[in-house]
């Protein structure tokens, strides 16, 4: 058993920087510091610090920025430097799991009623541009506003190094959807949902009232880190079965996409638009709403919903997203593929994840990896439906009343301001979904990296 006595980050931060110096005198150095904000970057690299080493004890390979392992092509638009591998392949004869990425897998601890419990989790994006630079991560500073809130999570180091989190993840629950649908709306006869909302959903994951993925440092950076792997079983966005019919159980704690020796994890990306292109890869690690856990293999965790809503940069700690709840169907064979809340599978392995749409992507200053689901209705027959592929779009078709907002959309949220669309509403569920990559047409059946452990 590993020694899980907590240490204050100060001292430990310290002593990493000023290596010459005592504790007490580097802790005074760091103290005297005359910007605050320089102080808060010099503990968030030794963070940073002590989460890369971690990673080598486990018999991973260390993100190193001056020197990267994976040097990306222009057209494959990667947004995480420390990505390991990615599979840019969309053809499911030839990778039956779909696109895939592999990320860096990091060990800490949970906080359990019965005590810590060993996990393994990721992480995608730092407030923090210099800690996010080391880690080779995304530079999200709208996550800064999340800091101490409600919503967010506050994290603790062992002597080790290791983070301690409040809160728990039990990935012991089988995902189960029932579809279900709604009646035509009385100012529509069009306006009859299939499938979606469903009728029943059971996430294949649940937070306890402890947990979010805003993790708040001692340093007072927030990272996006999701558990991936703890005693309980397996984040439902790992691959499992790859043909093997021994893996087929979700939580086998033998797939071998998740190596616990080598610190890597597969995960599956999952498809959606931007600004008229499509592959907007991204992952879905945990919702504050058990629907879209289900639906995206989410982790269900309530502690999201108190996040500090969207706003105007930097207010705010997320963004709205536009899903539609009835889009195109996959047997509709349209060529840019298929679309809506209504075309996930009611089957333990998820086959069609939905491809929503998305305003901004990491390039950005303003992106988040937390986002509202603003949900739009199509108003038209199925025949005249498209693909929405950019909130210009959305916003276009809104406007002409090709689109309206979705009738389960919170109206009590309606006021507001999200800046991207002044028609469309929140349902106030709360997504996070980072995102990887948007590679261009040219890069998509590329294989880059080691994308398999």
């Amino acid at each position: 058993m590993k020694n899980k006595n907590l240490l204050l980050i100060g001292s430990l931060a310290a002593s990493m920087l000023f290596v010459n110096c005592s504790d007490d005198d580097a802790t005074q150095q760091l103290n005297d510091l005359p910007n605050p904000a320089d102080a808060q970057t010099a503990t968030a690299l030794a963070e940073a610090n002590l989460l890369l080493t971690s990673i080598a004890t486990d018999g991973g390979t260390p993100y190193d920025a001056d020197n990267p392992v994976l040097t990306f092509q222009p057209d494959e638009n990667v947004f995480i430097p420390s990505v390991l591998g990615l599979d840019y392949r969309i053809d499911r004869t030839l990778a039956p799991e779909g696109p895939t990425v592999r990320l860096p897998l990091f060990q800490g601890w949970e906080t359990t009623p019965g005590g810590p419990r060993e996990t393994h989790y990721i992480i995608t994006e730092s407030s923090n541009e210099a800690q996010a630079r080391e880690l080779g991560i995304i530079w999200a500073p709208r996550m800064a506003q999340a800091a101490n809130t409600p919503g967010a999570q506050n994290a603790t180091w062992t002597e080790d190094g290791r983070l301690v989190f409040e809160g728990s993840v039990d990935f012991s629950p089988l995902r189960s959807l029932t579809p279900g649908g709604a009646p035509a709306d009385e100012s529509n006869e069009l306006l009859e949902l299939v499938s979606f909302p469903p009728a029943s959903v059971t996430p294949g994951a649940e937070a306890d009232a402890n947990w979010s993925s805003y993790v708040t440092l001692p340093s007072g950076v927030v990272i996006n880190a999701q558990i991936m792997a703890n005693e309980t079983g397996l984040h439902d966005r790992i691959p499992h079965g790859n043909g093997n019919p021994a893996l087929e159980q979700q939580d086998n704690q033998d797939n071998p996409n998740i190596d616990r020796e080598g610190a890597a994890v597969v995960l599956q990306l999952l498809d959606g638009w931007h600004d008229g292109r499509a592959y907007y890869f991204h992952i879905v690690t945990d919702t504050s709403d058990p629907g879209p856990a289900t639906i995206e293999l989410g982790v269900y965790a309530p502690r999201l919903a108190n996040l500090p809503t969207f706003g105007a940069f930097p207010g705010g700690s997320m963004l709205p997203f536009s899903p539609t709840a009835n889009g195109i169907l996959p047997e509709a064979n349209n060529p840019d593929g298929f679309q809506g809340l209504n075309t996930p599978s009611s089957s333990p392995r998820q086959i069609n994840d939905p491809t929503n749409t998305f305003p901004i992507d990491p390039s950005n200053v303003s992106y988040a990896p937390m986002w509202d689901a603003h949900i739009t209705e199509f108003t038209v027959p199925a025949e005249d439906r498209v693909i929405l592929k950019s909130f210009a779009q959305v916003n276009e078709l809104l406007a002409n009343g090709t689109l309206v907002p979705f009738r389960g959309n919170n109206a009590e949220l309606a006021a507001q301001t999200n800046t991207l669309s002044d028609d469309l509403t929140p349902t106030g569920a709360i997504i996070n979904c980072p995102v990887i990559s948007q590679p261009l047409g040219s890069a998509i059946g590329r294989i880059i990296g080691q994308p398999t452990n």
